[in-house]
């Protein structure tokens, strides 16, 4: 009778933890690799989402994304990686950078060095990013961006970089620095640099003055990469090419080799 009684106990406990077992695992969002589970993933991650402190607003903008296809698609056929540098900079467009870039210094050369006084980077550098990432500001993207960054968050390639980028998207939505139908580029990336949003989240300034930060502003976004770049390490006064202090720093922008060269190559032919 004893061991009748101990074994009952011992299989309630078993299933005890079993249960607690199973509620763990359903508390915590799981990715997939499809979107068939993407509607069924949201309600776990909304609960995510609101411990790390998004509110309603942005926890309404996750329950209304949607599967993003595009995204899914084009992360899943990135060609830079595979490109040579030549060929990169050809497909860039970047002699039609470096010539722009550098009328654009031209026409504004105490607003570059003011940014550059008050971050150390120099105006090369911001301009061939503004260039390389959206032709200064004449496409900023088609994809909305908080279905983009909610989608590669659900995916299970890289949930766990995407994760931070999701939970920022959904913050900026609560501080109204953008809405659920905001569009940028396909990976979720907004503005005239293409900020990831837990990036424009931690390093967005307010370069104009008027009190919110727009990444959509081209003042906003060139002092908010300013920042980025000089809160990353960028050391005043130091060279940015390959070997050079700088270039480390220029990596944190973008993982990709042939976009690190790009950058350094077409930020000294603008500064000249």
């Amino acid at each position: 009778m004893v061991g009748e009684i101990g074994m009952t106990n011992l299989g309630k406990l078993l299933a005890g933890l079993t249960l607690s077992a199973c509620m763990a695992t359903t508390a915590v969002a799981q990715c997939g690799n499809t979107g068939s589970g993407f509607e069924g993933w949201k309600p776990g991650f909304a609960k995510e989402a609101k411990r790390a402190g998004v509110g309603k607003r942005g926890l309404d903008a996750l329950a209304s994304a949607k599967y993003a296809t595009r995204t899914i698609a084009a992360d899943r056929n990135q060609k830079s990686f595979r490109y040579s540098l030549p060929k990169f900079l050809e497909i860039r467009g970047a002699n039609t950078i470096i010539a722009q870039g550098r009328k654009r210094k031209a026409r504004n050369p105490d607003y570059f060095a003011a940014l550059e006084r008050q971050y150390g980077v120099p105006a090369g550098v911001l301009i061939a990013i503004h260039g390389m990432e959206t032709a200064f500001g004449n496409y900023m993207g088609d994809s909305a961006v908080v279905s983009a960054i909610v989608t590669l968050t659900y995916d299970c390639r890289r949930s766990d970089f995407f994760k931070p980028h999701a939970i920022g998207a959904l913050k900026l939505v609560d501080q109204g620095s953008i809405t659920a139908s905001t569009k940028g580029a396909k990976h979720g990336e907004l503005g005239h640099t293409q900020f990831l949003p837990g990036n424009a989240l931690t390093y967005g300034v307010d370069g104009n003055g008027d009190g919110r930060v727009d990444l959509y502003n081209q003042t906003d976004a060139l002092s908010s990469t300013a920042n980025f770049l000089r809160q990353k390490g960028w050391k005043p006064g130091k060279g940015y090419q390959e070997g050079q202090p700088n270039f480390k720093v220029i990596k944190q922008w973008n993982a990709a080799t042939v976009y690190q060269q790009a950058i350094a190559i077409m930020g000294a032919k603008i500064d000249g």
